[in-house]
């Protein structure tokens, strides 16, 4: 099906992620959370969970966001 985008690995068993206005092939999810999930600021974790915010800063959990000095932190998780 493709190769991917984030290792060059031609896979059979390749998928498509549509992003916005970009595609990307991938032949694993862990190619996938490389190449998309945001790293969290403070100890640069992948962030594969909804994490919490503090305007556009995406932090993996609230120890982390307290270390960095955040203290306005929103949950976007219902």
């Amino acid at each position: 099906m493709g190769r991917c985008d984030q290792c060059g690995n031609d896979y059979d068993k390749a998928f498509r992620v549509d992003l916005g206005d970009v595609t990307y092939t991938f032949d694993s999810f862990e190619c996938a959370i490389q190449k998309l999930a945001p790293a969290c600021p403070h100890c640069g974790v992948r962030i594969i969970g909804h994490g919490v915010e503090q305007g556009d800063i995406i932090y993996c959990c609230a120890h982390c966001a307290e270390q960095e000095g955040a203290d306005a932190l929103t949950d976007r998780a219902p």
